[in-house]
Formats: C-alpha cells, structure tokens, sequence
C-alpha cells in the first residue's frame, strides 16, 4: 500500500479507527475485498491504511455522497455487520471534509 494521491482539496475522508478481536476468522480477505471493491465505486479517491495493535484505514472520495454510498454498497453492509459481529472490539467512524493537503512538494 502508498500514500493515496488525492486531488486539490476539498473532498471527503472517512476514517475508521478499530481495535480487532482475537483471531483471524475471514479478517483479511474480507479486508481486502472492501479495498478492491470501494476502488470500483464512483467517486472513490483512494485509500491508507495501518494497523500496530490499533488499525486507522483513511478512504478518500470525491464528496460526502459518494462515500455515504459507499456505506450502503451491499457487500459492504455485510462485511460492517460482520466487523461488529465478531472483527472489532471497538471502533469510530468520523468523516471529515479536507480542506488543505500538502506533502514534500507543498500543497495541493
């Protein structure tokens, strides 16, 4: 995984911020079926993420519908039903518009 490269802001991040449970059970694949799949839905931008005990995945999309869509996409719902099933301990999802982006080269 990179650094997404996202265009000149403003658009939307949806970061998801989880403890997980013990055990795999399905974790992965299903954690890289949601990468594959959100990269197919309009208007998603790109996409970070890290885990070390605490797991922060960053979504980028072009605006707050988009990534409210992305919530309802079926195989989605299923895979955040899951998440609190038997994945996460505990988790928070905020969504935030982005207003300023820079990096080594200056801003966007």
């Amino acid at each position: 995984m990179s650094i997404a490269q996202t265009p000149e802001p403003p658009y939307t991040a949806v970061i998801f911020t989880s403890l997980r449970t013990a055990g795999e059970n399905g974790y992965g694949v299903m954690s890289q079926r949601m990468v594959d799949l959100a990269a197919q839905q309009p208007g998603f931008l790109g996409i970070e993420a890290a885990r070390d005990g605490l797991g922060i995945t960053v979504s980028y999309w072009e605006g707050d519908a988009a990534a409210a869509a992305w919530k309802r996409v079926t195989e989605h719902v299923i895979a955040q039903e899951r998440g609190r099933a038997v994945w996460y301990e505990d988790y928070q999802v905020r969504v935030a518009t982005v207003s300023r982006s820079y990096g080594p080269d200056g801003p966007r």
